[in-house]
């Protein structure tokens, strides 16, 4: 009964912290940002664009019937969905009726790592209007409460319990100690990553639509099944019954070495649905990023599922030889463990800081050194029991080995819930990028010439990294002028750099791309030309900042 007692517990411990992460989210939860508009932010023009493009830090998606420009009178003006390519949303809007005075931009997609992303923006055309228009809906974050952020909290809890078990089970189990609870444990864990699951797909529905729970329908449901998360989590869920399928036997220490195979395969993809679901899918370098949280998740359950599974069925009853050889063979498996989860973990915070200004700059840099710092608090109290196993006094003294782990498991339970915090904190590589003329993460102008109006922006303007540039060209009338030729160079004469030749892809007739590597930062001068005709060629000049 004692026993059982402690190991309640701890999973109430280890429940607690994670629940005392629940801070709301907010508005800094959404990961894709705005590195560029066009026409920009708050922009006065001579004219009334026929189309509005905004540019996010990573691929989106737009929600159905959720974009929308609303012209200086408040009508609706855009037509038909938008369209959108990797990160760009572009949005159509009438030929003919485009009033002059204050224009509204509202929005709501959804980011390449599953978060709902919804803001607005202005500008006018002529002159700033008196009364600027107000969206038909306000766009708000969903009033979905904490149902997404509890699931994630409760699937990590599963995986703990679900992996623990089984690990054990195959590989270091007595023969003499009794199974029946492991194997429930185990499938217990299973209905909690399963009940998390659900709990993550209708919190989704409700976040994609911004409606309350209660007002979530049977369409909005199948709308997130057919988008890239509903088939993550389709999938997850499959992989869930399967386990179930397989672990009772394991677990019993029935199974053969096909059956473990089985279960260790179907294991390590139900670990990969959880960064393809996140952050990493929306990383510069999305594969490593993917392997590395995948081993860092595998590494955490290893570790602390099979430290809770030894406590709670292991450490009290087991006879001190059997103990002698159960620690050893545990402490090396933990240490291993630990390796894969502090080497993933470190390359994949470099990544996603980006920069090393961000880890003491970013509320994401700040929750890392947190953790970091309890992360070595624990990993002294394993190293002194791991000391202790070696002396082989360990099996000599369970309650000391319980209290340690006891202290460690407590340890952790914060540390999980700087996790659960930071999966819903804007990484440090987009924290604090806004849409401007300049940004932080990007460049975003509107040039004018002789013959034409030319808007342009370069993502991220940095040096010694692609960068991509995207130019349109219009009739002082505000309509699309067709180029017959781009001509695009960059120099930093500061530098003694002559002017850098970019080859242009056009997009469309009056839309051309380009991909501009800048070796070193500086003020860089970059003149934009456009053929429109056999005769009739101009050219646009500016100065970007490169960081």
């Amino acid at each position: 009964m004692a026993t059982r007692t402690r190991a309640a517990a701890l999973l109430g411990l280890i429940l607690a912290a994670l629940c005392a992460a629940l801070v709301p989210a907010g508005p800094a939860a959404a990961h894709a940002v705005v590195v560029a508009t066009t026409p920009l932010r708050d922009e006065v023009l001579g004219y009334a664009p026929r189309e509005v493009l905004v540019t996010f830090s990573e691929p989106i998606a737009a929600v159905p019937g959720r974009v929308q420009v609303l012209a200086p009178d408040g009508k609706r003006i855009n037509v038909g969905d938008p369209e959108v390519r990797d990160r760009t949303m572009r949005i159509a809007l009438r030929a003919s009726d485009r009033p002059l005075g204050t224009y509204l931009v509202s929005y709501r997609v959804i980011s390449a790592d599953s978060h709902p992303v919804a803001g607005s923006f202005t500008f006018a055309a002529g002159a700033p209007s008196a009364t600027p228009p107000l969206p038909a809906a306000a766009e708000s974050e969903s009033p979905a409460g904490a149902l997404v952020p509890v699931a994630k909290f409760v699937g990590y809890l599963g995986l703990l319990l679900a992996v623990g078990p089984p690990l054990l089970a195959a590989t270091m189990w007595p023969r003499r100690r009794a199974r029946r609870g492991a194997t429930v444990t185990a499938l217990v864990g299973l209905g909690l990553v399963a009940a998390a699951t659900l709990g993550t797909w209708v919190g989704q529905a409700a976040q994609v639509v911004g409606a309350p729970l209660g007002q979530v329908s049977p369409a909005d449901l199948r709308a997130v099944a057919d988008s890239d998360i509903g088939v993550v989590l389709a999938v997850r869920l499959a992989l869930v019954g399967l386990a179930g399928a397989l672990l009772p036997a394991v677990t019993r220490g029935t199974a053969g070495r096909p059956r473990i195979g089985a279960l260790l395969a179907v294991g390590v993809a139900g670990l990969v649905t959880w960064p393809v679901a996140g952050h990493p899918v929306a990383s510069r370098v999305p594969p490593v990023s993917i392997v590395l949280t995948t081993v860092h998740i595998a590494g955490v359950t290893v570790w602390l599922g099979g430290l809770l599974a030894l406590t709670m069925f292991l450490l009290r009853g087991t006879h001190e030889r059997v103990l002698a050889r159960i620690l050893p063979a545990w402490s090396r498996a933990a240490t291993l463990a630990v390796a894969w989860l502090v080497t993933a973990g470190v390359i994949q915070a470099a990544i996603e800081l980006g920069r090393p200004s961000a880890l003491l700059g970013s509320t994401y840099g700040r929750l890392l050194c947190a953790k970091a710092a309890l992360l070595a608090g624990v990993l002294a109290v394993a190293a002194w029991q791991r000391r202790l196993i070696r002396r082989q006094v360990a099996a000599g003294q369970p309650r000391r080995v319980a209290r340690a782990a006891g202290v460690e498991l407590a340890a952790t339970a914060v540390v999980l819930a700087l996790t659960a915090v930071l999966v819903q904190t804007p990484p440090g590589r987009t924290a604090g990028t806004a849409a401007a003329g300049v940004t932080r993460e990007g460049v975003a102008q509107s040039l004018t010439t002789d013959l034409f109006t030319l808007q342009f922006d370069v993502y991220p303007a940095a040096a010694g990294t692609a960068n991509s540039l995207h130019a349109y060209v219009y009739t002082p009338e505000a309509k699309e002028l067709p180029v017959a030729e781009w001509t695009i160079t960059a120099a930093l004469p500061e530098a003694g750099i002559e002017p850098i030749t970019v080859g242009v892809f056009a997009l469309e007739p009056h839309h051309g791309s380009a991909e501009i590597h800048f070796p070193v930062p500086g003020d860089w001068t970059l003149r934009i030309t456009a053929r429109t005709s056999e005769i009739h060629r101009s050219t646009a000049t500016t100065t970007v900042t490169i960081r």
